[in-house]
């Protein structure tokens, strides 16, 4: 017989092209359908020695009638910008997916928080603002402080933290004043509780097939770095059991609010004083969790996504990491704009007891862009006996990072431990 073939549509996300390859390849033949992105340039000629690659136009029906061709089974995607595209291919195609409606919900910041709202799940209030006039009515209503995002994008692009209204209005009137001009929302600032020496919010892995929800994984996080960078992760989250409850409990409702019937969601949960609230919910693989599912757990998350997709019958679980505690951390870019000359301490800290590896993403001689988003420099990762050795040997470990940067000609050298202030 031969065998299934799975589209997945693909750019820069959360699973490399080895990563699915390897994940769906015992399976299903795999079609990559790729779009014309700088990351998709540099990494073409790998993806063809992977499988079968096909340009995507960017006509739905021109598309689908290509990728008809490859007799599909099923239909998916790791990648945040590439849901949208996946969801119209997979209507197009008659393959289960995200349908229309529900991509617009998972994509869509203040469409989220309306329907969350609706159904109960979340009250965090969001006002929509596509003026800089439109500033007060906004403010008014969200109150302060707030934060100001983008309705469509990750890695914290375009988030500031406002806690002055002239301060915001300044802000929005620059964000607004540039050609093609992001979507804002304004968001009530969900204030954390005190978690001591990790961050205040967590993550939640979660899988959906015809059986229902199954919650594979709470991952703790480290503390933000200004104003809202995620430095990294780890498994298992520093939770009471009651707390853990509450989390999943939320993340079930906004996952059935949403309507999602099939795949892998990412829910961002803040742990505040009223108990957990709903930061986002993601239509894909959370960044970074395959490598974590793998190595804590000897699971592959992008096999299971695809056994979903093919709606293979399988007992889905949670994962259970083994006793240490997983963590993955990052360096990241300074938020002024400037020129990577390079990294030193990296075998120095490659030999730390805990550390297994370490290994960087930016080349010498990278553009930095500067500006709040999260841009990871590099990969640290290991395991620890318990959380507070964990803490204490990524302090220690950023301590020995040391980051040349050109700043407009002048040279600067910046600990790991500097950069994640």
């Amino acid at each position: 017989m031969s065998r299934p073939a799975i589209i997945v549509v693909y750019d820069r996300g959360a699973a490399s092209g080895s990563d699915i390859a390897l994940g769906i390849g015992e399976l299903a033949d795999v079609v990559f359908a790729v779009a014309g992105s700088s990351h998709v340039a540099g990494v073409r000629g790998m993806l063809g020695h992977l499988g079968r690659v096909v340009d995507l136009t960017g006509d739905t029906g021109t598309d689908a009638a290509v990728l008809r061709a490859h007799a599909p089974s099923a239909i998916l995607t790791f990648s945040e910008p590439m849901l949208v595209t996946t969801s119209r291919l997979a209507e197009a195609l008659g393959l289960p997916f995200h349908d229309s409606a529900t991509v617009r919900l998972l994509t869509d910041k203040a469409a989220q928080r309306a329907r969350l709202r609706e159904a109960g799940a979340d009250d965090t209030a969001c006002v929509p603002l596509r003026r800089a006039g439109d500033w007060s009515r906004a403010v008014a209503e969200a109150g302060l402080p707030a934060i100001v995002k983008p309705v469509h994008g990750q890695g914290s692009r375009h988030t500031y933290a406002v806690h002055d209204a002239a301060e915001g209005r300044a802000l929005v009137t620059r964000l607004l004043s540039v050609p093609d001009p992001p979507e804002l929302v304004v968001e009530e600032l969900l204030g954390g509780r005190d978690t001591g020496m990790v961050g205040d919010y967590v993550s939640v892995e979660s899988a959906t097939g015809p059986a229902g929800t199954t919650h594979l994984a709470v991952t703790g996080k480290f503390p933000l770095t200004p104003p809202f960078r995620e430095s990294g992760q780890f498994w298992p989250a520093l939770l009471d059991p009651a707390d853990r409850a509450a989390v999943l409990d939320l993340t079930t409702r906004a996952v059935q609010a949403l309507g999602v019937r099939v795949g892998l969601t990412h829910t961002e949960i803040k742990l505040t004083g009223r108990g957990p609230r709903i930061i986002e919910v993601n239509g894909r693989l959370g960044g970074h969790v395959h490598e974590l599912a793998r190595r804590a757990c000897g699971a592959n998350l992008v096999r299971l996504a695809a056994r979903l997709a093919l709606a293979k019958p399988s007992a889905v679980d949670e994962l259970v990491p083994s006793g240490s505690v997983h963590f993955q951390r990052h360096g990241l870019a300074p938020t002024l704009a400037g020129t990577f000359l390079g990294v030193h301490g990296a075998a120095e800290v490659r030999a730390m007891p805990g550390v297994s590896g370490y290994r960087g993403f930016t080349r010498v001689g990278e553009r930095l862009p500067g500006g709040v988003t999260t841009n990871e420099l590099d990969i640290l990762w290991g395991a620890c006996p318990d959380h507070h050795t964990m803490m204490r040997l990524v302090e220690a470990a950023a301590g020995r990072l040391r980051y040349e940067f050109d700043f407009g000609g002048t040279v600067r050298v910046l600990s790991g431990a500097e950069l994640l202030r």
